[in-house]
């Protein structure tokens, strides 16, 4: 099985670095050996559960978001969220350093673990991590959604099976994105000593609201790049 791997490099202001390696299974795109053997109380699936939530405690006794979410936790819980601090993210074919703080550098790294986590709210955005750019900004983030949502459906309607080139399922996959890091957020207020991972979420969640409300006025901002007389 080929694995495709990020290396996330936190270097902490007196110069400390901490590492956190994810890896994905080339196949299905889904985070490997991640996952505590010991599972707090808070990743436990009825711990504010989402509201939207499919699975069933009979079957998943923790949440499978919550479990990936537990390393950045005891690693990285350790500055409040507006520390400056330098990341450096090694991935297969590029490195990418960047002077930022600490809950930047966490909800970059939180965005690619919370799409491979397993969560089926979340299994949109695999095709992202699989392209994963570290640090994106609001723009680059909606123009990779929108282009991956509409190559979605290109293979939809070769298949011959219902297509949304509206962007109307979009805007629900971002909807139902806010109910699950909202509750998230709960459960990190629970497992956190400081703010960075909650203020995390929080910068993560600020697409939720952009992308519903903005999206046909920020393609439009995109429209200058492409010949349309072609």
């Amino acid at each position: 099985m080929e694995i495709i791997p990020f290396s996330y490099i936190f270097i902490l202001p007196e110069g400390r670095p901490v590492q956190m390696d994810i890896q994905l299974d080339s196949q299905h795109l889904n985070i490997i050996g991640n996952c505590p053997d010991l599972l707090p109380e808070w990743t436990e699936l009825e711990f504010y559960q989402c509201p939207n939530c499919p699975l069933s405690v009979a079957t998943h006794t923790h949440c499978p978001l919550a479990a990936n979410l537990v390393n950045i936790i005891k690693h990285l819980d350790i500055l409040c969220s507006y520390h400056q601090i330098r990341v450096k993210v090694i991935m297969k074919n590029r490195t990418i350093t960047q002077d930022t703080t600490i809950q930047k550098g966490i909800s970059s790294l939180m965005g690619l673990v919370i799409a491979t986590s397993g969560c089926p709210r979340t299994r949109f955005f695999k095709s992202m991590a699989r392209f994963h750019l570290p640090l994106a900004d609001e723009e680059e983030t909606i123009s990779r959604a929108a282009s991956m949502y509409l190559l979605k459906q290109y293979f939809l309607k070769n298949e011959g099976k219902p297509t949304d080139f509206d962007l109307k399922e979009l805007i629900k996959i971002y909807d139902d994105m806010h109910i699950v890091n909202m509750a998230i957020a709960e459960r990190l207020k629970a497992a956190s000593k400081t703010d960075s991972a909650v203020n995390a979420i929080i910068l993560l969640d600020v697409f939720t609201y952009v992308l519903p409300l903005s999206i046909e006025g920020y393609l439009q901002k995109f429209k200058y790049l492409f010949d349309l007389d072609c």
